[in-house]
């Protein structure tokens, strides 16, 4: 089974093909998420330190394009079914926002 490193914070386990924003939620980081793991939005977007992840569909794309400042290494963790060991940044959390995640996304 794969393991997620977040950046200066932990180290843990998940379940192969599950959604890295699912893996993120259920292991205690905050990660902020709105539109439901539709990559409608970019809340739930990662940067992708070390590890191979697929490449990014047309509506990720076309959600991480309206966002100027980001550069390749960005991806939405809605969209990424994880295989292999990761180390990634969470750009948003919901506890610095000051609102709630959002729906949760579907498996």
């Amino acid at each position: 089974m794969p393991w997620i490193t977040v950046e200066g914070e932990k180290t843990f386990e998940v379940e192969a093909g599950k959604k890295l924003v699912l893996c993120l939620e259920d292991n205690g980081i905050d990660i902020l998420h709105r539109c439901g793991g539709n990559a409608r939005c970019t809340t739930c977007r990662v940067e992708i330190l070390a590890g191979e992840v697929p490449p990014p569909d047309a509506r990720e794309l076309a959600a991480l394009d309206r966002e100027e400042h980001l550069s390749d290494t960005y991806r939405l963790s809605c969209q990424i079914r994880v295989q292999s060991d990761l180390t990634v940044r969470v750009a948003r959390r919901a506890h610095r926002e000051g609102i709630t995640p959002g729906p949760r996304p579907r498996p």
